[in-house]
């Protein structure tokens, strides 16, 4: 009888933790099924119709998707977006990590560099598109004139005015933009691995590549991994600094496709258009981000 009646309120504890526990999670719920659940929901069901600005909406199915697949503009920005996204990733996390490492083997004046570094990350994408763009001017600019002070170059830079050009530009102010605070998050991870694993590899004789690749890199895989997300998410969504530093040109080389979705939806005001993509480009966040966590987890188990 003992036991029965210990029994039953051990799983009456249980029972008002779970209640409790639901009675808790409640409010945080309902804030993401009204900001995330039900916008989606609205999403999805735009992208099946017909939706003038003006007028009563039509079902037409999947009808916008096959639209939007066969739109060489759209699949020309989808093209730029995912070479952008991997020149831009690439570069970041590999400019990151290093001033990561130099922030933390640099025994005098850390602080310093730590806050030189992180404080670009504190002014808004937008305005630092606007700084890098008067940099770029020939007009006001003081790249061109620096760069033929210095003898590199024999005339004014045209730095945006070429597809190539405006890539790598833009390129070179988002690193500029986000090094300082994916450095933060890898000295983060960098600072949690243990001195004692560097004294033991130092012990053995391991040379500083060694100790990189075979101490360093694999502990700090979760933080990369962080850093890979947050840098491919922000790349495929990338929209300011190419709205600021080039309008998409020249000649509509440096579209991307939240810019395609953006003239859809607020310049040509088709809003199922714009929806249909939205989704597409949700969807391949999703796997992108899939893939990524999948393959770090191999290299884990490995």
């Amino acid at each position: 009888m003992r036991s029965t009646g210990t029994h039953h309120r051990h799983r009456r504890r249980s029972t008002d933790r779970s209640t409790q526990a639901i009675v808790l999670s409640l409010p945080a719920a309902l804030v993401v099924g009204l900001l995330f659940v039900v916008p989606l929901a609205l999403l999805v069901w735009m992208s099946m119709t017909d939706w003038p600005l003006l007028g009563e909406p039509s079902f037409v199915g999947l009808a916008q998707y096959d639209a939007i697949l066969d739109d060489p503009l759209f699949l020309d920005a989808i093209w730029f977006t995912l070479r952008y996204t991997l020149i831009t990733t690439v570069l970041l996390t590999a400019v990151a990590l290093g001033l990561a490492l130099l922030v933390q083997q640099t025994r005098f004046g850390s602080g310093f560099l730590r806050t030189a570094f992180f404080l670009p990350a504190a002014m808004g994408l937008a305005v630092a598109s606007l700084l890098w763009f008067a940099l770029y001017s020939n007009e006001v600019g003081p790249l061109s004139d620096l760069l033929a002070t210095l003898g590199l170059v024999d005339e004014p830079v045209n730095w945006l005015g070429t597809p190539d050009g405006a890539l790598w530009s833009t390129v070179l102010m988002v690193i500029w933009r986000f090094a300082g605070f994916y450095m933060i998050i890898l000295l983060t991870g960098l600072q949690a691995i243990p001195d004692q694993v560097y004294e033991a590899a130092r012990i053995d004789g391991a040379g500083w590549w060694r100790t990189f690749t075979g101490i360093t890199v694999p502990l700090l895989r979760p933080t990369l991994a962080l850093v890979l997300v947050l840098s491919v998410t922000g790349s495929l969504l990338a929209f300011e600094q190419f709205y600021v530093l080039t309008g998409g040109g020249p000649d509509n080389s440096t579209v991307t496709v939240v810019s395609t979705i953006f003239r859809q939806a607020f310049t040509l005001f088709d809003l199922s258009w714009a929806a249909a993509m939205s989704v597409v480009v949700l969807i391949a966040l999703v796997l992108a981000n899939i893939v990524q966590l999948s393959l770090i987890r191999k290299g884990d188990e490995s």
